[in-house]
């Protein structure tokens, strides 16, 4: 592994390291976020009650047609009082009801652009519909890259914290076995945690008896009560936390100290996670470039384990 002046050649992943880094600051061109961004953002910063929190997130996934309804259509639509709907009103920031239903329509218009039925001419069949969905999400999460510094400081972080814990439950313990795999190629102690219950306290209580300070959580739908006790267990032990999920509302994302909303694909009957995948890997890519030299060492050494026990068929 080596070349004619016996230096060593980067591997194509220690290569794609170096390219890769992110720049901080707003390096993209001003673009409109997407409805669902603009509402998150919206509805992000209060502290909501549960019936509110069902209030926000029926006008996210509604919001074409919710953005015309009257107060009491939306009541009923939701379940929840004509009191309780002035009073979400009041706590995300308006007058009242018409001048939040003023400011959804504007938010709303944005979808209907393209001219009625233009969407569902092009969605094609429901297998074409699913990756529609998906580019969407995709394109949410593009717009919410625009200002990456979010994430390069929360990758910061989580590469300094040693250990490293990564908690994912049920399923979502697929996406936390993706990142700690590539984590521990960057990065010298990744504990994952993909069990409940008493396993995961003492997993966690032990990290940060060990140091650490940082738990990367993913809380996918449908969302668990253990992953909501596991993560209270690990703010009760003094670790930060942050939170890869679908919506930054909910007790889950109350309790995280960062949390990074990404939709996920619901047309097919089990969910698709390319929103989230790709959230996995720009924090993988900030933790990279928080430590470049760790990274650049430790990618190394697994490239010469991988080559003398030959743990890949040659490309």
């Amino acid at each position: 592994m080596g070349d004619k002046g016996g230096a060593s050649v980067p591997s194509p992943q220690q290569v794609r390291a170096q390219a890769s880094t992110i720049t901080s600051g707003k390096t993209a061109p001003p673009a409109q976020a997407a409805p669902a961004s603009q509402l998150r953002a919206l509805f992000d910063g209060p502290h909501l009650s549960p019936g509110q929190r069902r209030i926000a997130q029926y006008l996210i996934e509604n919001i074409a047609e919710a953005a015309f309804l009257s107060i009491t259509e939306l009541a009923d639509r939701v379940g929840v009082s004509q009191p309780s709907v002035t009073r979400f009103a009041a706590a995300v920031g308006f007058s009242g009801y018409p001048a939040l239903r003023e400011r959804l329509q504007s938010i709303a218009l944005q979808t209907l652009a393209g001219g009625p039925g233009t969407a569902q001419e092009d969605r094609g069949n429901e297998l074409q519909a699913a990756v529609d969905a998906e580019i969407e999400n995709l394109e949410n999460l593009r717009r919410d890259f625009a200002d990456p510094d979010r994430v390069i400081d929360t990758g910061r972080k989580l590469s300094q914290s040693t250990p490293l814990t990564v908690l994912g439950l049920r399923i979502s313990v697929s996406l936390a076995e993706y990142f700690a795999y590539a984590a521990r190629r960057i990065h010298p102690d990744v504990r994952l945690v993909t069990r409940g219950g008493s396993v995961a306290y003492d997993a966690l209580l032990q990290s940060r008896e060990a140091g650490g300070t940082w738990v990367l959580a993913f809380s996918m739908p449908r969302h668990a009560h253990e992953t909501l006790a596991a993560v209270r267990v690990a703010r009760s032990a003094g670790l930060k936390v942050a939170l890869i999920t679908d919506l930054p509302l909910g007790p889950v994302a109350e309790e995280a100290d960062v949390t990074f909303a990404t939709g996920t694909g619901s047309r097919l009957v089990f969910d698709s996670y390319a929103a989230p995948i790709v959230m996995c890997a720009a924090l993988l890519q900030a933790m990279t470039d928080a430590d470049p030299e760790r990274t650049q060492a430790r990618l190394e050494e697994y490239e010469q384990v991988a080559d003398q026990h030959q743990f890949f068929l040659p490309e």
